[in-house]
C-alpha cells in the first residue's frame, strides 16, 4: 500500500477538529453553525479551552487580545528594515521568530505560560500581517484599539480607517472558517516541531513556511493571480481549455479529504457575491462561477475553501500576497491549539521511511573507481 503524502494515514488522535462524513466541527460543533452564528474570538476561545467563552470570559479574551497586539518598537524597526520587494509571508516568518526574543516567557514551558504565549502570538500576528502592507506604502504602523473586536482592528489596522459592518462580518467569517483544519500541512508541521520540546514560537514559524506553499495556503493568492489573468468573464472557457491542454493544475478545486465538497466554500461563495456586488468588483465573482461551472462539468473537482476567499479578500481592496498571512492570521488559533495539545501528551514524533534505494553493497576506495 503507497502511503505517498501519508495519505489515509492515522498520525495521532486529536480532540480539536474533525472531519467526519464530509462534516467539519471545532470542538464538536459544527463550522454551519459556528460560521453564522460565533465570532472569532468565541472560536478562538473554544479552540484553547474546548467550551465557549461566558460573556466576562469573551470580554476578557477581547481587552486581552488588543493590550497583546501592540508590536515592541524595535520589531517596526525591523520590519521597516526589509527590501519593500520581500514577500509577505517571508516577512512574517521572519518577524514571528523574532517576537521570540521579545517575550519572556519564551522558555517557560509551563501550561500557564504557553498558553500566554499563544495569546501573544495571535494578537501581534494579525498587527504584523496589518503593518506589513503598511510599511510597504510607507505609512505609519497602527496597534490595535480596545473598543473594536479582532476582525475590526486587523481591518482598522490595514486600512486606518473603521471599517464598515460588513467588511467586519465578512473577515470574522472568513477568520472562522480558516480557523482549523484538523491534521493539515502546516499544523502537522507545528506538531513535528513542538514534540521535540521546541517553544510554540518555532512551531508556529514551522507553520507559516509550510503554509507559504501553493499547495496549501498559497492556493487563494495563486487563484487570484488566474482571475486577473482571465480579465474577462468570456475568456474563461479558453483559458481552462489551454490549462486542460497543457495539463496546468487549476488552484482552489478538490480536496483530500472532501468528496462531496469543502463545507467551507458556500460562505466564501456567498461573501464573495455579496461583496463583489457592493464594491462594484462583481466582475471577479461572475469569472469565478464560470470557473467554478466548468470545472464541475470538465474535471468533476468542486471548489474548496481557498477558491472564492480571492474574490472576497480582493472585493476589500485587500493586495493579493496578503492573502495567505491573513490565512495564517486565522489559521494561528488552530496552530496555537494543536501545539497546546501536543504538549499537554507529548511523544516525538518520528515516523519510519520504506526504504527503496540500492542494495546492500561495499565501498569501493576511490583508486578502485
Amino acid at each position: 500500500m503507497s502511503t505517498a503524502g501519508l495519505e489515509g494515514v492515522v498520525a495521532t488522535q486529536s480532540g480539536i477538529s474533525s472531519i467526519i462524513d464530509g462534516v467539519l466541527t471545532y470542538r464538536g460543533i459544527n463550522i454551519d453553525e459556528l460560521a453564522m452564528y460565533a465570532s472569532f474570538e468565541e472560536v478562538l476561545y473554544l479552540l484553547w479551552n474546548d467550551e465557549l467563552p461566558t460573556v466576562e470570559e469573551l470580554n476578557n479574551l477581547k481587552k486581552d487580545l488588543a493590550v497583546q497586539g501592540v508590536l515592541p518598537p524595535e520589531i517596526i524597526v525591523l520590519m521597516k528594515s526589509f527590501p519593500r520587494d520581500t514577500h509577505p509571508m517571508a516577512i512574517l516568518r521572519t518577524v514571528v521568530s523574532a517576537l521570540e526574543m521579545y517575550d519572556p516567557d519564551a522558555y517557560d514551558m509551563s501550561p500557564e505560560a504557553n498558553l500566554r504565549k499563544a495569546l501573544n502570538i495571535q494578537a501581534k500576528i494579525s498587527t504584523v500581517v496589518a503593518a506589513i502592507q503598511r510599511v510597504k506604502e510607507g505609512k505609519e504602523i497602527l496597534s490595535p484599539k480596545s473598543e473594536f473586536t479582532f476582525a475590526e482592528n486587523f481591518l482598522y489596522m490595514l486600512t486606518g480607517e473603521v471599517p464598515d459592518e460588513i467588511a467586519s462580518k465578512s473577515i470574522d467569517t472568513a477568520l472562522i472558517l480558516h480557523a482549523d483544519h484538523e491534521l493539515n500541512a502546516s499544523t502537522f508541521a507545528s506538531r513535528v516541531t513542538v514534540g521535540t520540546l521546541a517553544n510554540m514560537y518555532a512551531g508556529i514559524v514551522s507553520a507559516i513556511g509550510t503554509l507559504s506553499g501553493p499547495l496549501h495556503g498559497g492556493a487563494n493568492e495563486a487563484v487570484m493571480e488566474m482571475l486577473e489573468e482571465i480579465g474577462e468573464v468570456e475568456n474563461v472557457e479558453s483559458h481552462l481549455s489551454e490549462a486542460f491542454r497543457s495539463k496546468k493544475k487549476i488552484m482552489g478545486f478538490g480536496h483530500r479529504v472532501y468528496k462531496t465538497g469543502d463545507p467551507r466554500a458556500k460562505f466564501l461563495k456567498s461573501m464573495s457575491k455579496s461583496l463583489t456586488t457592493l464594491k462594484g468588483k462583481k466582475k471577479m465573482y461572475e469569472i469565478s462561477v464560470k470557473i467554478d461551472e466548468m470545472i464541475t462539468r470538465e474535471k468533476g473537482l468542486l471548489p474548496n475553501v481557498d477558491f472564492y476567499s480571492a474574490s472576497t479578500y480582493d472585493s476589500l481592496g485587500i493586495a493579493r500576497d496578503l492573502f495567505t498571512p491573513i490565512f495564517a492570521v486565522s489559521r494561528t488559533s488552530g496552530w496555537t491549539a494543536h501545539i497546546l495539545e501536543q504538549y499537554s501528551n507529548n511523544r516525538l514524533i518520528r515516523p519510519r521511511a520504506e526504504y527503496v534505494g540500492s542494495q546492500l553493497r561495499s565501498y569501493v576506495p576511490i583508486e578502485d573507481r
